[in-house]
């Protein structure tokens, strides 16, 4: 008997989940600490009166909600190209030090440059991932054997390492800077405004745009080098590439939103289990899978403790682990 997973219609299935991410959008929209009616809600969104749950509604929850958007589209394909980069079925966007870069970079603006606002810190935020990320490949390709995948998640995970230790002696030897990046070290959507969304939205469009290009070539380095190399493909052409998409991508998010795990994790293993190994509609299907993800994170927030939140970064952490667990047992059963 055939165990393989049924495959959806690429088109049908990636349809039903845009109406799933429309649906999580809509409730992030009217979920909140404060009860809002929906057709206040829906009134304010397009004829906004100036009044007090008004404003809730279009200075709190709409940018909240495009922040989660942007962030979610943004994790899940720098995910999908991890994976595809490295060839490791279980690599994170972190694994090549992108996230420690953007964490080390903005831990040191705000404990010596005073740097208290995220409009301030974002873009050592990014400066912080590209530089990582330079260094992480220089270190991963060193020698005459050139690049390797191995080699390039040795480098990740000894760079991270560093990072992620110098970022916490830096937040405990600066209680200032502890104070300032509370928020944003639990991955919270909360507290961001409009200014957030129009400085992160062009650079994660550009690496959206890198990142379709490099999935059709991502098809063909899983299959080896040799093979790429056979079919046409430029492979270093595509890692550079690919590494500059994950650098725009995840060091903008991570700047914007701080560290939400899992998503990069157990967005694309989803998307493969659905759709198939083709790179590019498992990149297609991350685009609307991982911003549902991390919406409805954000919104199972806000309901869990009455009166409080809790940041989306620590739900999707709750939520991320049964759903690897549960994909590790099916795949297992399967090849049983």
């Amino acid at each position: 008997m055939d165990s393989k997973p049924k495959r959806l219609q690429p088109w049908s299935g990636w349809l039903s989940i845009v109406v799933l991410l429309a649906v999580a959008g809509l409730l992030s929209l009217i979920v909140g600490t404060k009860s809002i009616p929906v057709a206040e809600v829906w009134s304010a969104l397009w004829n906004s009166d100036g009044s007090p749950d008004d404003m809730v509604v279009t200075e709190y929850r709409v940018p909240r909600t495009l922040l989660g958007l942007l962030a979610g589209i943004a994790l899940g394909v720098a995910g999908c190209l991890m994976q595809g980069l490295t060839r490791n079925p279980l690599a994170d966007p972190g694994l090549l030090g992108i996230n420690a870069g953007a964490a080390f970079a903005i831990t040191l603006a705000v404990a010596f440059l005073g740097a208290t606002e995220i409009t301030s810190y974002v873009w050592f935020g990014f400066a912080g991932a590209a530089l990582v990320s330079i260094v992480v490949y220089r270190l991963g390709t060193a020698g005459r054997q050139g690049a390797d995948p191995i080699r390039l998640t040795l480098a990740g995970v000894a760079v991270t390492a560093v990072l992620t230790g110098a970022t916490k002696g830096l937040i405990l030897l600066h209680a200032s800077a502890f104070d300032a990046m509370r928020q944003w070290d639990s991955g919270s959507l909360t507290g961001r405004g409009y200014d957030i969304i129009g400085g992160a939205a062009p650079f994660i469009a550009v690496g959206l745009v890198a990142a379709v290009i490099a999935a059709r070539s991502l098809n063909a380095v899983a299959l080896g080098d040799d093979m790429a190399h056979a079919l046409g493909v430029n492979v270093g052409r595509t890692r550079l590439l690919t590494a500059g998409a994950l650098t725009l991508l995840c060091g903008t998010a991570t700047a914007a939103v701080g560290p939400i795990t899992f998503v990069g994790l157990a967005v694309p293993h989803i998307a493969k289990w659905l759709v198939g190994p083709d790179q590019r509609w498992i990149v297609a299907y991350s685009m609307v899978l991982a911003p549902a993800l991390v919406l409805s994170s954000d919104v199972l927030g806000r309901v869990i403790l009455p009166g409080d939140e809790v940041p989306a970064g620590l739900v999707t952490a709750f939520l991320g682990a049964p759903v690897l667990i549960w994909l590790a047992r099916r795949a297992k059963a399967s090849a049983a």
